[in-house]
């Protein structure tokens, strides 16, 4: 690899990660302000984060990642499933069990999550 593909590639990675950091931000916020916690397995939560940076670094919007789309452009443009999703705002229903109520089984007790952990999780799915 030469030198400027190799500046591109932690160009890349740099911005990813500032995309990861923003949405992990975003989801301790969002479970703080509705009283709601991450799931009681990290990794579940490391996933889900993951998923909505990659898909607010691809798409320009957190679309949520754990439904099928046909055109994830129209349904980004749509907004119904772009974090938080309406039957999250609505009903506080997150089908991805990113922001889960206290009554729920899967609800942990935590509403932070250490960004290191979100990057070994994606780096161990990635080999």
């Amino acid at each position: 690899m030469t030198s400027i593909n190799t500046d591109k590639a932690h160009s890349n990675q740099d911005q990813s990660d500032k995309v990861l950091e923003a949405m992990k931000n975003f989801a301790e916020q969002y479970a703080k302000r509705t009283d709601t916690y991450f799931c009681s397995e990290p990794s579940v939560t490391a996933v889900v984060i993951e998923g909505l940076a990659k898909h607010k670094q691809e798409l320009g919007a957190p679309l949520c990642p754990c439904r099928h789309y046909e055109d994830k452009e129209a349904e980004v443009k749509n907004t119904f499933w772009n974090c938080p999703c309406v039957p999250m705002r609505e009903r506080k229903e997150c089908h991805c069990m990113l922001f889960i109520t206290p009554d729920n089984d899967f609800a942990g007790d935590q509403q932070d999550i250490d960004l290191e952990f979100i990057k070994e999780v994606r780096d161990s799915m990635a080999s």
